[in-house]
């Protein structure tokens, strides 16, 4: 029986991440795809914008 006890919690561990890459996956596009682009867009365009003024201020 103690192999049993050995091989329970690898194979808990491998169906949870299973489980884990299954949702992440199930996840990517769909209804809120075109929301997470727009603010991920938002977001690079404001560090861009920061990035571009902190270069012509004076040092």
């Amino acid at each position: 029986m103690d192999y049993v006890a050995a091989l329970v919690p690898p194979v808990v561990m491998a169906i949870a991440f299973t489980a884990l890459v299954m949702t992440i996956i199930k996840s990517q596009g769909g209804a809120n795809k075109a929301k997470e682009d727009a603010a991920v867009d938002a977001a690079l365009a404001r560090a861009e914008a920061a990035q571009q003024t902190g270069k012509g201020s004076p040092a």
